[in-house]
């Protein structure tokens, strides 16, 4: 399939950016993923949310932040859309009366996703849509995680045993055998913890975990050579809480804490990964009810378009998806 035959965005310098149905990127609307190599999607999921909700509005908005997006990136020159077959799929079917529902229809949505040989592209939805992303990715054997987030994610029951919230994820990944814990790493976490100890059992898993603290001692360079000496070559899955952002660049998250990342040291780090083999990717806390002038959801957007793009230049390197 030649670039002019694969899926593109709407011109904006043809027909005006609020004109038309909101999807990724401008980009059409697929019923199925067969036959593309990315598929870009929604969980508009916030049933696992412990405090402030808003997260299932997500997708929607983000999908509306998006046409703000060009087609080329301004650094790497990368134009995606000529490089491999990408439409917006549509958002995974959710329960909001049910987290274990949820978490079946979502995980049964994805392997669909992966059965197609599309790599997911998701825009959640709180931090436990996870979970069944990475149960309908990698149930044949436990992949590497790259992770931004302020928080690990890795507590093991919240309000005397709910096991399935937003800070419970990848815990039950690892004890699912989801995740290989000497392959994960996490990056940026910061803030007031419920106990001395939280993070005690990740780390005895053999987890990674870099503070915000030290991703400024280390620098960003040398904190993403780290990351992708411990995610490896194989099989790799982003994770990228938008509340590794400074509150101050994107305020409308669930559970924002101050001293995070700047957008711009984000998309730099992101920018660095260039090559790894990621099989699947999300975006995720994005909560319209508490942003401002839809800042997060433009971070969001943005953010979502360096994912792509890495997914596109590796593509473009040689080790793609095929569908030609």
């Amino acid at each position: 399939m030649s670039y002019v035959e694969r899926p593109q965005p709407i011109d904006a310098a043809v027909t005006p950016r609020f004109v038309g149905p909101a999807t990724f990127m401008r980009l059409p609307l697929y019923s199925s993923p067969i036959g593309l190599d990315v598929a870009l999607t929604g969980v508009p999921f916030d049933g696992g949310t412990t405090n402030r909700a808003g997260a299932r509005q997500g997708p929607r908005e983000v999908r509306n932040q998006s046409t703000l997006i060009r087609r080329t990136h301004h650094a790497s020159g990368i134009s995606p859309y000529d490089l491999i077959n990408v439409a917006d799929i549509g958002d995974a079917p959710t329960n909001p009366f049910s987290i274990e529902t949820s978490l079946q229809l979502i995980e049964d949505f994805f392997k669909d996703i992966k059965s197609s040989g599309a790599i997911p592209i998701t825009v959640g939805g709180d931090h436990l849509i996870t979970l069944p992303i990475l149960r309908a990715l990698a149930r044949e054997a436990p992949i590497g995680l790259i992770h931004f987030d302020a928080h690990s994610d890795t507590n093991d029951s919240y309000f005397g045993g709910s096991r399935y919230t937003h800070g419970t994820p990848f815990r039950r990944a690892i004890e699912e055998g989801l995740l290989d814990p000497k392959r994960v790493i996490q990056l940026g976490i910061r803030g007031s913890s419920y106990d001395a100890n939280e993070l005690q059992w990740a780390k005895e898993q053999g987890v990674t975990i870099r503070y915000i603290e030290d991703i400024m001692a280390t620098g960003l360079d040398a904190i993403m050579d780290e990351a992708i000496a411990v995610a490896g070559e194989e099989r790799v899955y982003l994770s990228f809480d938008i509340d590794v952002i400074d509150p101050s660049m994107a305020p409308g998250t669930g559970t924002p804490e101050i001293g995070g990342l700047t957008t711009r040291e984000a998309q730099l780090m992101l920018r660095r990964l260039q090559g790894v083999d990621i099989i699947g990717a999300d975006v995720v806390e994005i909560s319209p009810p508490f942003d401002m002038s839809n800042m997060t959801a433009l971070v969001g957007a943005t953010l979502m378009f360096e994912i792509l793009c890495l997914v596109a230049s590796r593509h473009q390197s040689g080790s793609g998806y095929g569908h030609e």
